[in-house]
């Protein structure tokens, strides 16, 4: 099992990193031809700056338009944050000192990422509108997520896991060494499943983690009359011409 995850992880870091670098270059390069923000918008760069700050951190837009959704993107988003901090452990000789701090809450995060996640997955089930939008790579999505809450928190109230040699194999995996994995099942679904999610991250809707900052509506300033706005193609077309 040892051999099995440190090849898998190997490949699924791999792929989840290349494909997020392949995507973030994509989406860099891809023309904004027209001036486009949701106004009303800032007539700032750093206004528009500040603009998706506010909706990567407290998601503004989403608050204005469904509160409902909110409270419940909020619940798994805010509990999504606190297990990942929490698990920076596992990946750290000597734990940095905020990473230290948020331990005691993992147990209320998990749940909170559960709760979360069990009423999105509701609402795709009962509002019609949404159900009718929502095709079967949304719910692998959840159903991945979902996996991995439950199986953590079956780890954390049910049946422990030695978590001491689970830091010892993730160290030695960062270094090229493999040190031997506790041979738990629960431990191998929880960490087949993370797998699996890495390996499909970069090629689902949860790009919308970095999608928010290329988002021309989100990020453009509102400054049409002030300056021509060109994408970098129009732009040099222009240049050329001239």
């Amino acid at each position: 099992m040892t051999t099995v995850f440190a090849i898998l992880f190997a490949v699924a870091t791999t792929v989840l990193v290349v494909g997020l670098v392949a995507k973030i270059i994509q989406f860099a390069r891809t023309p904004a031809p027209l001036k486009i923000p949701t106004t009303p918008a800032p007539l700032t760069k750093s206004g528009a700056a500040f603009r998706v700050a506010r909706e990567v951190v407290v998601f503004e837009s989403l608050f204005k338009s469904n509160k409902p959704l909110w409270i419940f993107a909020v619940l798994f988003h805010l509990g999504l944050f606190v297990v990942l901090a929490r698990h920076v452990r596992y990946f750290q000789e000597h734990v940095w000192l905020p990473f230290q701090l948020v331990q005691p809450f993992g147990l209320y995060a998990g749940l909170m990422m559960m709760g979360g996640l069990a009423l999105l997955a509701l609402r795709r089930a009962v509002v019609p509108r949404i159900a009718y939008i929502t095709s079967p790579s949304d719910w692998l999505m959840l159903f991945l997520l979902m996996g991995i809450g439950a199986s953590g928190l079956a780890m954390k109230l049910i049946a422990h896991t030695d978590i001491i040699g689970v830091k010892a194999f993730f160290i030695g995996l960062m270094s090229f060494e493999i040190h031997p994995l506790p041979e738990d099942p629960v431990l191998a679904v929880h960490l087949g499943l993370v797998a699996l999610l890495m390996i499909v991250f970069p090629f689902s809707k949860l790009l919308h983690a970095p999608g928010i900052f290329f988002s021309p509506t989100r990020n453009q300033n509102d400054d049409p009359r002030e300056r021509r706005h060109l994408s970098n193609w129009a732009a040099k077309l222009e240049a050329g011409r001239n």
